[in-house]
């Protein structure tokens, strides 16, 4: 059994969180102008998890260059415009006591697609607004387009691009960064031979296709110092025969630590359409504790997390080193607050505007 428990603070190189009930990226699909730019809906949406009493406040998938966001109303971290926007969001999160991480992501063949309410669905045409997407391989995700595949060039910009984005986001003054390599996107896209049927050196053996994320890691490294946590987040399994699964995960996440990130976000799935999930409580939990023991990395858990008993059985279990909610914490933005209470753990964050509203 672990000796720390739901609200033990938990540090990371510099930064110390001060509980270890974390916010998961979640798309919003919410930007005005097609340009990146967050509005004061994420300064709302991402402000009411630091109020709430969460320890880290991750932003949405964040796109590294206009090519990689998800939708034309995804947010982006590739002009100064935007890390200006993001520096008052991040302000706010820091003034109600959180931490705040952004997630760096380029979405790769699953991007430029219509937003996920609307009449409008699946791929967005060029001539409605969309652009032509690029992929590790000429494969395309079942019902969108064929994607462009990378060459050695353009892969180096991603790269460099992912530095850059890192750069702007220390800039903003987040204190955490992720880097999306999951739910089929770009990165994951190059790990999983499902998608990637390279022949040169990012295709073919688990150390091509790892080497993508690797050289991200370690130019975001490079670009940010020792100072600044970093981490991974990774889809443990494809849920398809053939590709990506658990041990590749634990593999390439002790490589990923050794080129300088630090904790890894566990969650599954994405990469192909129609998998078989098998979905319940906790149920990406199993994935989190076994990369977990076989890399010997601190691991967060995620997935169907609901109950303040239940979240603080998975860090005293030592199943996990933090959690990271979605559903539940947009169900509840003051989920974490509740949480202390049932857990009869006595903590010293509430909003003093609120405090006429804690439980005696």
């Amino acid at each position: 059994m672990s000796e720390y428990t739901l609200f033990s603070p938990h540090t990371i190189r510099s930064v110390t969180v001060r509980n270890r009930i974390w916010v998961a990226p979640l798309c919003q699909y919410s930007v005005d102008r097609e340009d990146g730019v967050p509005t004061d809906w994420h300064l709302v949406h991402l402000g009411s998890f630091a109020r709430g009493g969460a320890g880290l406040v991750m932003t949405e998938a964040t796109a590294v260059n206009p090519v990689g966001r998800i939708s034309a109303e995804d947010t982006g971290i590739y002009t100064d415009e935007q890390r200006d926007a993001w520096s008052r969001i991040v302000d706010f999160i820091h003034g109600q006591g959180a931490s705040a991480g952004i997630q760096l992501a380029h979405a790769g063949r699953k991007a430029s697609v219509f937003r996920e309410w609307g009449d409008d669905s699946g791929t967005r045409p060029i001539g409605a607004g969309g652009w032509a997407t690029v992929a590790p391989s000429a494969v395309a995700f079942d019902g969108y387009d064929e994607p462009g595949a990378l060459e050695k060039a353009g892969i180096d910009e991603v790269v460099a691009d992912f530095a850059r984005a890192a750069r702007r986001s220390v800039e903003a003054g987040f204190d955490v960064l992720e880097i999306h390599a999951a739910h089929g996107y770009l990165v994951h896209q190059f790990l999983s031979p499902l998608s990637n049927r390279r022949g040169d050196e990012y295709g073919g053996s688990l150390a091509n296709r790892a080497r993508l994320l690797l050289e991200i890691v370690a130019a975001v490294r490079a670009e940010v110092g020792e100072l600044v946590p970093l981490l991974v987040r990774f889809s443990a399994t494809d849920y398809t025969d053939g590709g990506w699964d658990v041990a590749q995960t634990s593999t390439v996440a002790e490589w990923a630590r050794d080129a300088g990130a630090d904790l890894f976000d566990i969650s599954s799935g994405g990469l192909v359409a129609g998998a078989t999930i098998p979905i319940g409580p906790g149920y990406q939990v199993p994935f989190a504790a076994e990369v977990r023991r076989d890399a010997d990395v601190e691991v967060s858990a995620v997935g169907l997390i609901t109950e303040a008993v239940q979240a603080d059985d998975i860090i005293r279990s030592g199943r996990a080193d933090v959690v990271m909610m979605g559903r539940e914490i947009m169900r509840d933005p003051h989920f974490p607050l509740r949480a202390a209470h049932e857990l009869g753990v006595p903590i010293d964050y509430w909003p003093a505007q609120y405090r006429r509203a804690r439980p005696r």
